[in-house]
């Protein structure tokens, strides 16, 4: 009589969506990509915030924050660490929160947002 071989189990099962590893869909300065996304982060700053953290389901304060990048670079699976996420808030809040929409906007139009 032969025993079964003992059932090794490698990975546990999560309790949320799997995240999975992705990048960015435009670079940091790919305002021609969406030039209205630029121009709205450039003369109406606050109001692109609003809608990214409107976007996210996050309160409109939250917009241009550290955390709402590590949030959106996370929940996404884009590899960085909090340190680059302060780095470029601080540096180019403005590319950083144009980065995030233009993002939002091709994730959406791929039904992956």
């Amino acid at each position: 009589m032969q025993t079964a071989a003992p059932v090794v189990i490698v990975t546990q099962p999560g309790s949320g969506p799997v995240s999975q590893t992705s990048n960015w869909q435009t670079g940091m300065c790919d305002c021609f990509s969406d030039c209205g996304v630029c121009f709205c982060g450039t003369f109406c700053f606050m109001c692109l915030a609003c809608q990214v953290a409107s976007d996210m389901n996050e309160c409109c304060l939250c917009g241009t924050s550290v955390a709402m990048r590590t949030l959106y670079r996370t929940r996404y699976g884009i590899p960085g660490s909090i340190c680059d996420d302060f780095m470029v808030t601080l540096c180019c809040p403005q590319c950083s929160l144009c980065q995030i929409k233009r993002d939002i906007n091709r994730r959406r139009a791929m039904n992956m947002f």
